[in-house]
């Protein structure tokens, strides 16, 4: 994610998505800048100029982001670091083609569940112009790429480094949410009006308040206990999920979270840190059977028979015999292969449980979803320790030294940064 190449930001999700209607408004193509005065320089960088009408754009990126700083600000420092980066890529002889911008724009639009299409779409309802996100996207990856090849040699990981985190990470101790939950669904029809209703309910800072909301447009099985859900531990949550929510102080609302064909919130209610290790799921085994009718009546009182007729995924073998193979789907994924608004649903459920509030074909579809069963193998933060006389999965030793070189990566990166800045010749105007 190009996001991640630029260690100083750490986005509320991918929130422009959340904050702007994919279909039924027209779009409203960013104006050339022609005003007198927006393409004079506001900061020079050795020679290299950011205009103003950079700058602004930038700073409209950043809100729609929801970047979590002044975005005025933000966006003045992030482009001067982009020319020094690209100064630096070019020192070293390193480009990067349009197809790797193309596939680093793909990359971060899809955290969004979004497509490069849809992305750029709304980020010209917000009057970002494609090449801005372009620029920012490649800005990334020659960075990335710059990185890579200066300091990547120089990133090894011994034993006693994995020793060492495995004893200090592995400390015991896990954090735990409570959280309640609005999913609204919607139709091409009434997109915008739901998004927009989504956005004043993100603004909540009452938990009663949220949960009438819940009670009043929530489509989840929890409506009726105003969207509440029970102590989960973090690592039990989607990917997508984790950041937004640990982000949250009690009675803060996410931004709206967009899925297919619906739109989620989720409000903190507590959080607690826990003596016991949080577990982590590498595995989630699932079953999905189709039913035809979305949130239609008939199709919800389908969903809640089969319910009423299964105790385990195998169950569902026989509510599909003689039907298309096509209307039962079983089978195991890493957590961050599955779908987002498959994941929030399977989040809330316990082996053998149901869930129904996901639809699919344009929301003619209602998908009845069983937990199977969640693989853990390893606690929050690090691999589990090995036992005396054996020596730690190869996967996860692996995954714990790709941890180490990361932070050591972006380390050395953010030392070249601070160097360059510092040899630097910048002029603010």
């Amino acid at each position: 994610m190009t996001s991640q190449t630029n260690s100083k930001i750490t986005f509320r999700g991918i929130a422009l998505a959340l904050m702007l209607p994919l279909a039924g408004a027209s779009v409203v193509v960013p104006q050339i800048a022609t005003a007198q005065g927006m393409f004079d320089p506001v900061v020079k960088i050795d020679g290299a100029a950011v205009t103003r009408y950079e700058l602004d754009q930038r700073t409209k990126l950043l809100k729609l982001l929801r970047a979590p700083a002044d975005p005025a600000k933000l966006a003045r420092e992030q482009l001067i670091d982009d020319r020094l980066k690209a100064q630096a890529a070019a020192a070293n002889g390193i480009t990067v083609d349009d197809a790797q911008v193309r596939a680093g724009m793909e990359q971060f639009a899809s955290q969004g569940s979004l497509n490069v299409d849809q992305m750029i779409t709304l980020l010209a309802r917000g009057g970002v112009a494609e090449q801005t996100f372009r620029e920012f996207v490649r800005a990334g990856l020659l960075w990335r790429e710059v990185t890579q090849a200066r300091f990547g040699q120089r990133v090894s990981v011994s034993k006693e480094d994995l020793e060492f985190a495995r004893t200090t990470v592995s400390d015991g101790s896990g954090v735990r949410v409570l959280l309640s939950e609005i999913i609204i669904p919607y139709t091409p029809e009434n997109q915008a009006q739901v998004m927009e209703k989504a956005r004043q309910l993100s603004e909540l800072t009452s938990t009663a308040s949220f949960s009438a909301q819940a009670k009043q447009f929530s489509a989840t099985q929890t409506r009726d206990s105003g969207g509440h859900l029970p102590w989960q531990p973090v690592t039990q949550l989607p990917p997508i999920l984790r950041p937004l929510v640990l982000d949250l102080a009690p009675g803060e609302v996410t931004a709206p979270l967009p899925l297919n064909g619906a739109v989620a919130l989720f409000q903190m209610r507590d959080i607690q840190e826990t003596d016991a290790p949080d577990p982590v799921y590498t595995a989630i085994e699932y079953a999905a059977y189709y039913i035809p009718g979305g949130r239609s009546a008939d199709a919800l009182s389908r969903a809640a028979q089969i319910d009423a007729q299964t105790d385990r995924c195998d169950d569902l073998y026989a509510i599909a015999k003689g039907q298309p193979a096509t209307v039962l789907e079983r089978g195991t994924k890493a957590p961050g292969e599955i779908p987002n608004d498959i994941a929030i649903s399977l989040s809330r459920l316990d082996p053998g449980e149901v869930s129904y509030d996901v639809t699919r074909a344009d929301g003619q579809t209602l998908v009845l979803l069983m937990m199977c069963s969640r693989s853990q193998t390893q606690t929050a933060g690090a691999p589990s320790p090995a036992a005396e006389g054996e020596t730690a999965a190869p996967d996860e030793t692996a995954q714990l030294s790709a941890q180490i070189a990361t932070r050591r990566l972006e380390s050395f990166a953010n030392g070249y940064l601070e160097q360059l800045r510092s040899e630097a010749r910048i002029i603010e105007y």
